[in-house]
């Protein structure tokens, strides 16, 4: 059977390699890092969230574009589950539908994974750093020295350009473009937002706004959001992150569940002598953190419909994503233009690319992890196929 290389110990990497060495066939991962799947680990740090059980149709609505579809078809979430339990790691679905390994972390399955790739004789080899190309073959900086490989296919999982001290740095792009794959610009994805606070906000720093939607064009989060010294970070955040990005201006709802006739009748209740911050607080049941910020953007109108406007349409001011190196996520990579179905470049033919390399998005929340281990099974199983002839 032929020699294959797979350049990554992400889950797209490791997908793809079992999916080589299942087949019978030789497999080395070269990983740059220490130890693998150091990015897969930090996502777990909070709770592993693995998938979104949710209807397929529904759940391939989360990706731009209809290209992955095919391959979360074949690798969606009842599948992601079955793989873990495969592993020996019961799962749970919790009550917004995301789905979490019972242990909440990351290692357990990760310990088990590598182990039956090991049974599996999967070779792997950390502190191998990919240099690019030397005429035909792979090259690669390790502790004993270059090592030079030609093996019959391989296959590129090499993340993003997001979180660049886990591993993902991009420093691939100028080796794949020089060799005339076509590349999307990597930008920021499920990121904050910088905000330059004035100097009464700073106690809320830390602080998470609760109860308050997010309205970005056609897309609203309920989720929660963090108020941080450099802007606004978190999960509400990271889901209309898209749209903001791409030039959609951000409101915030204070009262969400309060329609603005309700929010307006409230506030026809005269004021006497009381403090806004009270009359909000009582009338309204706004906590200070969300009075905080319905201060910090502009000056309150005195009147009850101009200010139940602002409450529930309260236009949030910053200055742009937070920068790619501090974002979960990145839109961008190996264009749909550039792969066969089978993932395969075209300018590159034995070389296959997955996960996060490729130019696709979805939000966080189960997604971007099913999609890298999607596209990686993809790849590694369309390289078995050429291997073989088909």
């Amino acid at each position: 059977m032929a020699e294959t290389v797979v350049i990554g110990a992400g889950p797209a990497g490791l997908m793809a390699a079992e999916a080589l060495a299942r087949a019978g066939h030789r497999v080395t991962i070269a990983e740059a890092r220490p130890s693998a799947g150091r990015k897969f680990l930090m996502a777990g740090k909070s709770g592993l969230n693995l998938t979104k059980d949710e209807p397929l149709a529904t759940f391939l609505q989360a990706y731009d574009g209809d290209w992955l579809a095919p391959m979360l078809t074949a690798f969606g979430p009842g599948q992601v589950m079955d793989w873990a339990r495969g592993l020996g790691q019961e799962v749970f679905t919790g009550t917004t539908g995301r789905v979490f390994p019972e242990a909440m972390k990351a290692s357990p399955i990760l310990r088990a994974w590598l182990g039956r790739l090991a049974d599996l004789g999967v070779d792997l080899r950390t502190r191998w750093r990919w240099t690019g190309w030397e005429g035909d073959r792979l090259a690669f900086h390790t502790p004993e020295g270059m090592v030079r490989l030609a093996p019959g296919a391989t296959i590129l999982a090499l993340g993003g350009a997001s979180w660049p001290r886990l591993g993902a740095d991009g420093t691939w792009v100028p080796w794949l473009a020089a060799r005339g794959v076509e590349i999307t610009p990597f930008r920021p994805a499920n990121m904050g937002f910088t905000v330059d606070w004035s100097d009464h906000m700073h106690r809320h720093f830390g602080q998470p706004v609760k109860g308050a939607a997010l309205i970005a064009g056609t897309r609203q989060s309920r989720g929660e959001f963090i108020i941080s010294g450099r802007g606004l970070e978190g999960g509400g955040i990271y889901a209309v992150s898209a749209a903001v990005r791409d030039g959609a201006p951000l409101f915030l709802d204070l009262l969400p569940n309060l329609s603005l006739a309700e929010v307006t009748g409230r506030l026809a209740v005269p004021r006497g002598k009381e403090s806004l911050s009270n009359r909000l607080r009582k009338l309204l049941r706004l906590d200070p953190v969300r009075i905080a910020l319905l201060q910090e953007w502009g000056r309150l109108p005195s009147g009850a419909a101009d200010l139940a406007r602002r409450i529930k349409h309260l236009p949030v001011h910053h200055a742009g994503p937070r920068p790619i190196a501090e974002a979960i996520s990145v839109a961008g990579g190996v264009t749909r233009a550039s792969v066969t179905g089978g993932l395969e470049l075209l300018a590159l033919p034995g070389v296959h690319v997955c996960g996060e390399m490729l130019d696709w998005e979805a939000p966080t929340g189960g997604y971007l992890l099913t999609g890298c281990m999607a596209t990686g099974l993809w790849a590694g199983k369309a390289a078995v196929r050429s291997l073989s002839g088909a």
